[in-house]
Parts: C-alpha cells; structure tokens; sequence
C-alpha cells in the first residue's frame, strides 16, 4: 500500500508594530487554496513555491510508493497579527482533513517561522501540536521555514526535521520544498533518523546586513553548504530573525540536522553561531533621509539616462509588515514632480474604491494616508489627475498623475516586487527617473535589467532598520546590539 503524506502551507510573517491585523483578504490576494486545488490549481500557478518542489521530489525519487493529501496552501503579504479566526479557520480546515485520512505515514508543514496571530503566541507551535495530537509522536514531521523564523523550543521539540531557506532575498523555496521531500521520504522508509540541535543567540540584526550573496554573510552561507557535505550531517539552517516581531524568545537560531548523530548537530550548530557571532559588529547600511536621496538623484543624472534610480521605503516596507501608506517620500517627491519623472505605490482602500467609478481624465483633491497607521504617517492632499483603473492582485488599483508623478493607489498592501506591477499599468521604467518599491530584498533582483542604484530610504515608520527605535516590550535582555555582549555563550546559559 502507498504510503499517505499529508501537505501543510501557511504562510505569514507578522510585524508586532503594525496597528492593522491580517485577514482573509490578504490570503486570497496572494495564495489561497483548500483539498485538491492545492495540486490542480495552486502548484500550477505558484511553481516556485516549497510544495510544487516537494510533490516534484516525490514525484522523481518516491517509486511511487507515496500518496500526497493537500490540506491547504495559504500564503499572505506580511502584516499586522492574523486576525484569531482566520487563524481557527485554517487549522480547523486542515485538522479535519487529516481525519479523513485513514493511515497518516508522514506530514509536511511549509510555513513562515515568524507568523502572529491575535491573542497567541507562537501560532505555528500550536498547529504543529495539533498535528502532532492526531498523528502521536513517533510519526514524521518536517517543516520548512523561511531564514526569517523565530525559532521557539516548541518549535524544535514538536517537529522531526527542520530546514530552511538558504538566500536572502529568497529565491530558494522550490529547492527547500525539494530537500524536505527527500528527507521525509528517507525518515519514513527508515533510511536515516534524523535529530536536530539548536543553539540560540542574544542577537538582533537585520536590514541590508543579511544578504546571502554580500558580506558579511556569503562566506557564511559558503560554509553552511561545505557542512552538509560532511557525513551524517543532513541539513544546516541559520535563522536571521524577522526583527520586528516582538516575542520573549526572539534571536539568532542556527539548526543542524544529522542523521543520528546529537554530538555532531550540537557542534554543528554551535560552529555556525561561532560564525555569526564573529561577525556581529559589522555595520548595516546607512539609509538616506528623503531629502538627502533626492540630492543624490538630480546629481546621478548620466545614470538615470540609462535606466532609473529605485528608491526603498525603508520604513514602510509591505513585505515586512508596514502597511504601505507611508505619505513622507511621496510629499517631497511631489516638490520635485516638474523636474523628476517618479512611480510611487501607495495603500488607500477609502480613495481606491471612492474614486473607482470616477471617470478617467478627472482631476481629483486626494485625502492619502493616516487611515491604518496613525502614530507614524501623516495625512496629505494634492490634486491629482485620474489616468488609469483596473483590478490587480492588490485589489482596485488607480494610477494618479500630478506633472511628472504618478501615484498608485492599492486597495491591498502592495510591496511592488516586480517591475511588472508597474509596467502593465503603462508605467514604462526605462523613463522614469525615481521609482519608489516597499520591499527590502526581491527587488533588487528583479530590477536588476533597470535599475541604476538603490538608495535605502528611512523617514518614519514600523519597519524602522534600527533596532534601538523600535518599542519592544517582550524580547529577552540582553541582546545585541540593544546591549553590550561579549561573549554569547555566558548570556545564553541564563535565558
């Protein structure tokens, strides 16, 4: 008889900073799909994801002795806490589709590592301890997380094998959905019996300081992947921490998987913090305020001739939680809209739906901003020409133009990661001088046919880089940078 999998995806990362909760709306924008969809409709639009890699690994090295049962692939733009019956909604969907199941063999569990949820903590502990009531404990469970994951003890305790992703801005999630395929399949059939060791850090960076493929991390990941060639070991992961998620066992997390061997995960865990402990004190990027980038910009003239300058919204960054209403670069932008050529993404639910019938060509007073987020962004009004409105996967969406300017109004969070979001609404970025993107890694990938030079711009928001600015109210002290630490292994013993 084949041998039943079950498949699990939910994907959220929570900022605890963000006054607006995630709901349904925000799954069935990006990816939401239940049962056999997950195979017939979902893999085949979203081939990049963690299970369209795991069903091909299946499909290749399984002997067809593995039957896959999909429950549910969820995945939403990074926000504010899960709304709690969105959450009950998805576990209960999948809880009851493993009880149809008659003999469960093994489960993979793909989500984020840093998702919230109102009035929990640690929501993906819990899903994997309602797993883990109908399958028992000496079932297999793997789970896939992105290097962004916080990773708890009941996270560590509840599951088989972990692994995670492996570049930053991530690129890897077919690979990760891959490997864990082949390592389930391997535990299940008794070839290996993995065991995993964790050592966690006192340590809180992020922004540009963790780029897989620039230093200080390169030569990081580098050794990560000479580890795994190393007998017995069968994966090694470094979790970098989502740093605004607020939670009382935030930290640096590297993970080793072996196969058997606890000596050999534990020092090889340690070895890899060893590694991101020596290199703790190398300095982020320093962001441009809004007027500073603005200079920059009139004096990269012969650059822009030549492509365009991406501005990054550092402190309204959608793809880690903000809500992408941010009105401070859009309000000196437009001081410079008869001289600059600039695209800028902006959420407005209130002037997208208002303004979605009004005709094409009217000109319009705009009221932007200040409507989720109010400790923050500030209110703006401009007048503002309607030149284009349609239906995106962020919703109603109107290009507004004042001179050289042209503003999009989303309904949804839009981090625009692509180039794409912007030309299909007729906004070629060959002739734009500034385009202003609210993501902090993906699109300095996809812009690359493009883009001329970044400038990391910081105004004021809840994706703050600097971790001093930030109000944590949960997190273990000490931590660095917040503290001064000189050795994280004593600090480590007292948490």
């Amino acid at each position: 008889m084949k041998k039943n999998i079950v498949l699990i995806e939910l994907h959220q990362e929570t900022n605890s900073f963000s006054q607006v909760p995630t709901t349904i709306r925000e799954f069935e924008s990006l990816a939401l799909y239940y049962g056999d969809d997950v195979i017939n409709l979902g893999i085949k639009k979203h081939k990049r994801f963690q299970l369209a890699g795991f069903i091909k690994a299946v499909k290749k090295f399984g002997q067809g002795q593995f039957n896959l049962i999909p429950t549910v692939t969820a995945w939403a733009t990074s926000g504010g806490p899960v709304e709690i019956d969105v959450y009950l909604h998805f576990k209960a969907y999948i809880l009851e589709r493993m009880k149809e199941v008659e003999l469960i063999d093994g489960v993979y569990m793909s989500m984020h590592g840093a998702m919230g949820v109102e009035g929990m903590r640690d929501p993906e502990s819990d899903l994997i301890r309602a797993v883990r009531a109908i399958v028992g404990d000496q079932i297999a469970v793997g789970v896939s997380y992105d290097l962004h994951a916080n990773i708890t003890q009941d996270k560590v305790r509840l599951a088989t094998f972990i692994n995670s992703y492996r570049t930053n801005p991530h690129r890897d999630h077919f690979s990760v959905g891959y490997k864990a395929a082949r390592l389930l399949m391997d535990t299940i059939n008794g070839k290996v019996s993995p065991v995993m060791a964790v050592e966690k850090m006192p340590l809180l960076k992020g922004g540009g300081f963790t780029i897989d493929f620039l230093n200080p991390m390169a030569r990081i990941f580098r050794k990560m992947k000479a580890m795994e060639k190393r007998p017995k070991v069968l994966s090694v992961s470094n979790f970098m921490v989502h740093i605004w998620l607020d939670d009382e066992e935030l930290g640096w997390c590297t993970l080793a998987v072996t196969d058997g061997d606890q000596v050999l995960a534990k020092d090889t865990a340690h070895e890899l913090a060893e590694l991101n402990w020596e290199v703790r004190d190398k300095p982020h990027p320093v962001p441009y305020t809004i007027e500073e980038a603005i200079k920059k910009a009139k004096r990269l003239w012969l650059r822009r001739l030549f492509g365009t300058l991406v501005f990054c919204d550092t402190s309204d960054i959608v793809a880690a939680g903000a809500p992408g209403e941010n009105t401070f670069i859009l309000s000196q932008l437009l001081s410079e809209s008869d001289n600059l050529t600039s695209y800028i993404p902006l959420r407005d639910k209130e002037v997208a739906s208002v303004h979605f019938e009004t005709p094409i060509g009217t000109t319009i007073k705009l009221n932007i901003g200040s409507k989720l987020e109010t400790t923050y962004n500030e209110a703006f009004q401009f007048d503002a020409k309607l030149i284009r409105k349609t239906e995106t996967d962020f919703g109603k969406t109107l290009v507004f133009r004042h001179q050289k300017l042209s503003l999009v109004v989303t309904e949804l969070p839009c981090p625009a990661f692509w180039p794409s979001f912007f030309t299909t609404l007729g906004l070629s970025l060959w002739k734009a001088d500034i385009v202003v993107v609210k993501n902090l890694f993906p699109f300095r990938l996809f812009y690359a046919l493009y883009n001329r030079k970044t400038l990391n711009v910081a105004t004021a928001g809840t994706t703050n880089l600097d971790v001093h600015q930030l109000a944590y109210t949960k997190i273990p002290r000490p931590i660095y940078p917040l503290d001064a630490i000189q050795d994280w292994k004593e600090v480590k013993a007292s948490l």
